[in-house]
């Protein structure tokens, strides 16, 4: 009978020290997975399809964006077109053969590269419009700076110098977007002045292409036209700005009418400096790449991303991210430009 009683108890013992282990060794593992790791082990690819390189400014965004796409464990393929509309659709389709799983577009126009959009989704591939939006396509997410403010800093800058007189207003390409959103900005600033009658805008002409030379043609023929009697300069970009400021040069006026330009380059920065350009807008490329790789990642893993708003590109409601810019002149270089160390104070002032 004693042994029955022991033989029992050690069955009850057994069998309650089972019950209380046994919750650890069913516990379930959650494998918390990196960035860019798929589940299948697979690195996550991406492909950066670009206007051009031949701006100060589209080098540094290839080089940091390579850089916060790689900080996260991804890969990327660059591919750069110079300003050739079929080449950029080429160069696309090969990242697009290629199978990346998901591709970043600087687009040069912004109708021609609606057709990459179309043959990247009929591959299952996403696409970022990167700066500069894709007009009439089916884009995944927009992501840039707030390009009308950036207009709008331009002319509220240049009003505050020049608030009446003959202004000239030297745009960027007409095949860009971006140009339109920067002209849209300065006029915003600008109407209340000519509708006063207090300001004339006597030169208003597109810039094919973004050069610098074409720029200098249009400033030549604006000081031209108006007997070189110019109080002010707004120029869509910092290239731009330069090819203005040789045409001043050549006439023995860099420096005693004001300029604006935008981009922050560092020739433009010099030129500020130096009284040459009076001011330019600051976009933090660092804020944009590292948001654009971030956004692509999450996006090629088809994960949620959340947008700040939407921009109508002429077919659909664009979930879009913009960043704010900020206007530099002399007065605020080390806070800004020399801080970020977006330039350096010994190239600056060299």
């Amino acid at each position: 009978m004693m042994f029955i009683f022991l033989l029992l108890s050690c069955i009850l013992i057994s069998s309650a020290c089972e019950k209380e282990a046994r919750p650890v060794t069913e516990q379930k593992v959650i494998k918390e997975y990196p960035l860019t790791e798929d589940p299948s082990g697979e690195t996550i690819r991406i492909g950066f399809s670009m206007d051009t390189l031949l701006e100060e400014r589209w080098l540094r965004d290839r080089d940091l964006f390579k850089q916060s796409v790689e900080e996260l464990g991804a890969e990327v393929e660059i591919l750069a077109a110079n300003g050739d509309d079929a080449l950029q659709i080429a160069q696309a389709e090969t990242l697009i053969n290629q199978g990346v799983d998901l591709l970043v577009l600087v687009p040069h126009n912004a109708e021609a590269t609606a057709a990459i959009v179309h043959k990247a989704h009929l591959a299952g591939i996403k696409v970022i419009a990167y700066d500069r939006l894709v007009k009439n396509a089916d884009i995944d997410l927009y992501i840039s700076f707030d390009n009308e403010k950036v207009g709008e800093l331009q002319a509220e800058a240049m009003t505050r110098l020049v608030p009446e007189g003959n202004y000239v207003y030297i745009g960027g390409a007409i095949t860009d977007n971006n140009a339109h959103l920067f002209k849209k900005g300065v006029f915003n600033i600008l109407k209340p002045y000519i509708k006063r009658g207090d300001i004339q805008v006597v030169y208003d002409q597109w810039t094919q292409d973004w050069t610098p030379v074409n720029a200098l043609n249009n400033m030549e023929a604006a000081l031209k036209a108006n007997n070189n009697q110019i109080d002010a300069v707004i120029a869509a970009n910092d290239a731009t700005a330069g090819g203005v400021i040789e045409a001043l040069s050549r006439k023995g006026l860099a420096g005693k009418i004001p300029v604006a330009g935008q981009d922050a380059e560092l020739a433009a920065v010099q030129r500020i400096t130096k009284g040459t350009q009076t001011m330019t807008v600051y976009k933090p490329i660092q804020q944009l790449t590292k948001e654009a790789a971030r956004l692509a990642v999450q996006l090629a893993r088809d994960e949620e991303t959340k947008a700040f708003q939407t921009i109508n590109n002429g077919k659909v409601d664009v979930p879009s991210v913009l960043l704010s810019p900020i206007a530099v002149d002399q007065t605020n270089l080390s806070e800004t430009v020399i801080k970020d160390e977006y330039h350096l104070y010994e190239d600056i002032y060299k």
